[in-house]
């Protein structure tokens, strides 16, 4: 009896795995790079863009996408760069290496700029939240922009200082960084532009702690504000040496300070004088946005900072336009890609011929007892 059950058994056992062989064959494999600073002092930024990412990579699978016959599966491949561009060239090559079939990130404009030359020379997709203009200024067709400019967001604080705050003088605080640099070219050249006279243009870097000299010499110009273009990390130590100083001037900055770490850092020295922007809709004035915010909060105990609704988007994003190119080839999903017309939790997104967003709105934000509030 059991020498005759025997070969039923091989055969159930061959058959089974031809059956999973099979199935392997019938399914592919989406391979999502995703770069940014998971440590250091803005590791809370990149890890807020790769739980974005993870929330959108979760929904897409459960789906169950075909694409070229094919059941598709997406993976994220998440590396840390460090905020550093040497390391983020090398985070960029292990991507190139493993043959990605596109790459979300970097937060920071630079890395952005040194690893989208990489990338586009190897013919992978970057959707970035980079802002300094540089990043697509060399119209690479494989680099596409997901979040606003730095021209925007300077341009928007200048014309908010003049018109709604009425200051006449401010100072320049810039952190060296693609970002800084950028960010701080366009608030002078737009604040001169309203008016505003640009009384002092100093420099620190995205590791520094101590601001006192610099803040003293801006007291002694007795200008109506700062603005400090750089990151949260810098930004809160700054804004309470400035109290600590007795300077009750208002701090404007970028969307790199527009974020609740900047209360964690500053603490109650981050008060209703401070001013920051951030692009796409106010998320709690959508129904879209107020849905990815409760489940975001309900997986990682917390509210979302700046991109995760951006890297969540850039996920969908990327998974229609390799549905309506039938392929998950780069080379054959970019043209989709260039031409999508997609709403999303973050804003609407259609791009231009240097692959920026046509329509990225700007809100400025004031800190008010101790919560980021959205201005109307």
């Amino acid at each position: 009896m059991t020498q005759q059950l025997r070969p039923a058994c091989m055969v159930l056992a061959v058959a089974g795995m031809l059956s999973a062989t099979a199935h392997a064959a019938d399914e592919q494999v989406v391979k999502i790079g995703l770069t940014g600073p998971l440590s250091g002092p803005q590791a809370a930024t990149g890890k807020d863009d790769e739980n974005g990412a993870r929330m959108a990579l979760d929904i897409v699978n459960a789906q169950g996408l075909i694409i070229a016959g094919k059941k598709t599966r997406f993976e994220l491949m998440s590396e840390d760069d460090s905020a550093d561009p040497r390391t983020g060239m090398t985070v960029a090559q292990r991507f190139v290496d493993a043959n990605v079939n596109a790459v979300l990130g970097p937060y920071n404009s630079g890395v952005a700029i040194p690893i989208s030359k990489l990338l586009n020379d190897a013919q992978i997709v970057m959707a970035t939240v980079a802002s300094n203009p540089k990043v697509t200024l060399n119209g690479y067709p494989y680099v596409f922009r997901i979040g606003n400019t730095d021209s925007q967001s300077g341009t928007r604080m200048a014309a908010f200082a003049a018109k709604n705050l009425k200051v006449k003088k401010f100072a320049v605080i810039d952190d060296r960084t693609a970002y800084g640099q950028g960010l701080a070219d366009e608030f002078e050249k737009a604040a001169k532009a309203n008016g505003i006279q640009i009384a002092a243009r100093e420099f620190t870097t995205d590791k520094a702690t101590e601001f006192t000299g610099i803040l003293t010499k801006i007291k002694g110009l007795k200008v109506d504000g700062v603005f400090y273009a750089g990151y949260h990390a810098q930004g809160g130590p700054l804004r309470k040496q400035m109290a600590q100083l007795g300077m009750d001037n208002y701090l404007l900055g970028g969307d790199g300070i527009c974020n609740e770490e900047m209360i964690k850092l500053g603490g109650k020295a981050v008060d209703d004088k401070v001013y920051c922007p951030q692009g796409g809709p106010v998320l709690d004035q959508s129904s879209s946005g107020k849905t990815f915010k409760a489940a975001y909060k309900k997986r990682f105990n917390t509210d979302p900072l700046t991109y995760a609704a951006s890297m969540y988007d850039g996920v969908f994003l990327l998974a229609k336009a390799m549905q309506k190119a039938n392929s998950i080839d780069p080379k054959k999903y970019k043209p989709a890609l260039a031409g999508i017309k997609y709403s999303g939790v973050a804003g609407s997104y259609e791009f231009d011929d240097k692959h920026d967003l046509k329509n990225s709105p700007i809100s400025v934000y004031a800190f008010r007892n101790g919560q980021l509030i959205a201005l109307p």
